[in-house]
């Protein structure tokens, strides 16, 4: 079967739901079987910050995917990983609300305030909200050209969330430099000569 077949057949979209959802469902399990470590709600805040950007990479690397291949069927899991992708961020921002500051809408607001790595990722939160909100074929129709002006958020919630992470890390820089350097290429692609890259033309010349 080849790759589009595979793309545009009826089970692909359950089986990504499904990947998008492994990470969840393993935290929730390591969680039941009281295997979140030392310190469970730093790893669960953590985990759940890396799967909201790497899931971002792969939204944002789904265009590229289809110039590359020369298969249109790639974007048909944008918008669906583009929600997870929210939908992690949620549960990032959740847990640190509710574990650091108790729910206590103050606290948190002053905490993003005063420590410069939590407000890009507050930041980052924010922006993804109206990106979420307009994803629906309703929402594109009804703000026309603007829909895709606004998605271009996206590119400074790509630059705050590694910048987020960077910052965050105290030691080991090597993941997410990895990510930086994975959110160079897909920004690139928009730009420079890597926008008319195709790999089956660059396997036909040679």
């Amino acid at each position: 079967m080849s790759l589009p077949s595979v793309l545009k057949s009826a089970w692909a979209k359950p089986v990504v739901h499904l990947l998008c959802l492994a990470p969840l469902l393993f935290l929730i399990g390591s969680a039941f079987a009281d295997a979140l470590g030392a310190n469970p709600v730093e790893k669960l805040t953590h985990e759940s910050g890396q799967w909201t950007l790497r899931l971002l990479l792969v939204t944002l690397a789904l265009s590229p995917l289809r110039q590359w291949t020369g298969t249109a069927a790639w974007i048909r899991f944008r918008r669906m990983v583009g929600l997870y992708t929210y939908f992690y961020c949620c549960c990032h921002f959740a847990i640190w609300f509710i574990a650091d500051h108790s729910l206590d809408l103050g606290d948190m607001l002053e905490d993003v305030i005063k420590r410069p790595y939590i407000t890009l990722g507050f930041s980052a939160f924010v922006l993804l909200l109206p990106l979420a909100i307009t994803s629906n074929q309703a929402m594109i129709r009804r703000l026309g050209r603007n829909w895709k002006a606004l998605h271009q958020l996206v590119y400074a919630i790509l630059l705050l969330a590694v910048l987020h992470f960077l910052w965050l890390v105290k030691a080991d820089y090597l993941e997410p430099t990895i990510y930086a350097i994975i959110g160079v290429v897909l920004l690139l692609h928009r730009v420079g000569p890597m926008k008319r890259f195709n790999l089956k033309s660059f396997t036909a010349a040679r």
